[in-house]
């Protein structure tokens, strides 16, 4: 899951940008407002955590532009304790969900987590279930028929994005452009990997090959 951050506060940024990477996903950061509007519409992020006082450019300048550009990228407003009006005005705007400052890494976690699986349609459950595979996303890793299957970092991030996407054809290029941040070099080589070692984990059949096109999350056999 590819994430773009987007506050000025530097130390703010930099432990928002360490913990979600720390919990498996690529994350994009900016500062400036203007920089927002143009790279939330050009690169395709799963999510957007957007921070309202923003220097070029206001938050909620930025959303409405977006919305108005038709970007239907769930989106997390940060809004200051208190400021109950933003917090309105950011949802009005088309903003998912919002997080007041200052708030604990968990709460961001947990926020993140339920809703990438709502607008996917999914349950928000402390594990994350999709063809008789349930993804702990707090310990990284997973339970295959009452069994914990314990993954590296890279196979945990492949698994949940498969996950999430059940029976859709991924093609690598897709793929590696919501694994990877814009700073990472994407090698589909490297995705070919990684995909095999979850299928000697957890059985051939959980991720097919369609020749020509890609991937597609099938699932443990019943």
């Amino acid at each position: 899951m590819r994430l773009l951050v987007v506050e000025d506060n530097v130390p703010l940024a930099d432990e928002l940008v360490s913990s979600l990477t720390r919990q498996g996903y690529a994350v994009d950061w900016l500062a400036d407002g203007r920089d927002a509007v143009y790279q939330g519409q050009s690169e395709p992020y799963d999510m957007i955590i957007l921070d309202l006082g923003l220097p070029g450019l206001p938050g909620l300048d930025v959303l409405t532009r977006w919305r108005e550009a038709n970007l239907t990228t769930p989106v997390l407003i940060l809004t200051a304790r208190g400021s109950w009006a933003e917090r309105i005005e950011g949802l009005k705007a088309g903003a998912d969900d919002y997080l007041t400052k200052p708030f604990h890494p968990e709460e961001l976690q947990l926020r993140v987590q339920g809703l990438v699986r709502r607008v996917r349609g999914l349950s928000n459950q402390p594990k994350l279930e999709s063809a008789g595979l349930f993804l702990d996303e707090g310990r990284q890793c997973v339970v295959q028929a009452g069994a914990e299957v314990q993954l590296t970092a890279a196979e945990f991030r492949l698994l949940r994005y498969f996950m999430l996407h059940p029976d859709q054809i991924l093609s690598k290029s897709h793929l590696a452009e919501h694994l990877y941040d814009g700073e990472t070099e994407r090698d589909s080589n490297v995705l070919e990997v990684h995909v095999n070692h979850l299928r000697r984990k957890l059985g051939r059949t959980v991720i097919e090959t369609r020749r020509g096109q890609g991937y597609r999350f099938a699932g443990v056999e019943s």
